[in-house]
């Protein structure tokens, strides 16, 4: 099939039009979406409980190859194509597949995903593109019948996630989120803790990223790789002239592609504070920090402080360092820490400990981490219905504090949230940040 003709995309492949209206109904529901009617010998949606599910994988960075293996050796499931606009990075996703036990031969390597769409016989997308990326191209899927596994975060604006959990529900689709840590078993028992009151009324949550990035210097307008189609990496967002310092990886800390720190990596910490806590939406939102250790582009900041306050006395806060390692001894020896009227509960990788009042350790237990459980809860999910463990409307609200922090920092400002739906209240600036500006002929529609 040739490449799309982007003077006549169907209606369904096209991103023309707006959705109308932000959806302010959305609540922060777990529920599992409602079955479609099976037949006798279907799954509750429609699949046959034992049919072999067919994958196409989107992007084939680190996080795509690797979900494209672990796809790949799931019961049953064939990885029918891999995309990227980097045809060269497809094809060696491709043959990593190809090379997993037991799978044979290798996916078909494309570079415009829109392809998959017309298969009728692919039953998921998976989406590891960059962030901008992806709702657009989870939204196309779901309109295309497909269910659909996205990475962190699921939207690269507040607006974009409301109209993907529309899209869910519209098509009835299956859409989890990559927060694999929702299906840690360690997490898991930590949550059931916490609910059950082992640390009494939590009332404070901290989360904790450190890393340490190197400078991304001064980029330079640079000839597009050759290998690369630029204008599709770009898609939804609007153009610019490529420089050699976007990637693959630096687009991250560029506001027309990337969401910072607090959304590539606090959206994890963030998400298991408001599973811990059992929250919602918050009703104000501080957000400092800045681009402190180098003078380069980078846009996002790499000190960044954020803090979500809710109606009930309790709050979350999250501290990233991208460019410094927290040291031995110090928050680095937890990830997230819940304090509690009893005592308090800190999360390391995928175990937990519980500690009481006077900081003595009560107790220790230890997790497991990984893909393979999350991937296989979405697969149970369309066979037989199992509710799923990330649900895109978890993953939005979960993502939409990425957002609110972003926004609170670009503004320097706190912003006051409505506690039904989390949009901003009485700030005409800062909700005007709720939608990103598109390219003319790439917005969204359902």
């Amino acid at each position: 099939m040739p490449p799309a003709d982007s003077s006549d995309l169907c209606s369904r492949r096209r991103m023309l039009g707006a959705t109308g209206s932000a959806l302010a109904g959305l609540t922060a529901a777990t529920g599992v979406l409602p079955a479609a009617e099976p037949d006798a010998e279907a799954g509750p949606t429609g699949k046959g409980t034992e049919s072999r599910i067919r994958v196409a994988v989107v992007g084939t960075g680190s996080r795509g190859s690797l979900l494209a293996t672990r796809f790949a050796s799931q019961p049953n499931t064939e990885v029918a194509y891999v995309a990227d606009v980097d045809i060269e990075r497809a094809g060696k996703a491709a043959a990593a597949v190809g090379a997993v036990e037991g799978v044979g031969r290798a996916p078909e390597a494309i570079t415009d995903f829109r392809r998959c769409l017309d298969d009728k016989s692919v039953d998921v997308v998976v989406v590891a593109t960059t962030n901008h990326w992806h709702a657009p191209a989870a939204i196309l899927a779901c309109t295309a019948g497909k269910h659909v596994y996205v990475e962190k975060p699921c939207s690269h604006s507040p607006w974009e996630g409301e109209t993907l959990v529309a899209a869910a529900r519209k098509h009835e689709r299956r859409v989890q989120m990559g927060n694999q840590r929702r299906t840690w078993s360690g997490i898991s028992r930590a949550m059931a803790e916490l609910r059950d009151g082992v640390i009494g009324r939590p009332y404070l949550a901290q989360a904790f990223y450190s890393a340490n990035r190197p400078t991304i210097g001064r980029g330079k307008e640079a000839p597009v790789p050759k290998n690369l189609d630029w204008d599709l990496w770009q898609g939804p967002a609007p153009r610019t002239p490529f420089h050699d310092n976007y990637l693959h990886y630096n687009w991250h800390w560029f506001w027309n592609w990337g969401n910072g720190e607090l959304g590539n990596n606090g959206v994890h910490g963030l998400d298991v504070c408001r599973w811990g806590m059992g929250l919602g939406y918050p009703v104000q939102v501080e957000s400092s920090g800045g681009r402190y250790r180098f003078e380069d582009d980078q846009e996002s900041p790499d000190t960044h402080v954020a803090t979500f306050t809710f109606a009930d006395k309790r709050m979350i806060t999250w501290q990233g360092l991208s460019c410094a390692i927290t040291p031995e001894g110090a928050a680095r020896r937890a990830d997230e820490i819940f304090y509690g009227d009893k005592g308090s509960l800190s999360i390391l990788g995928a175990g937990y400990t519980i500690f009481d009042l006077a900081g003595k350790e009560v107790r220790s237990e230890r997790g497991d981490g990984g893909e393979d459980k999350h991937i296989a809860n979405l697969l149970a999910a369309i066979r037989h219905g199992t509710p799923l463990n990330s649900e895109i409307e978890v993953g939005h609200v979960s993502t939409l504090y990425c957002h609110l922090g972003n926004i609170a920092y670009r503004l320097g400002r706190p912003v006051r949230c409505d506690p039904a739906n989390g949009h901003i209240l009485d700030d005409k600036e800062a909700m005007g940040m709720w939608k990103r500006r598109y390219e003319p002929g790439w917005e969204p529609k359902i």
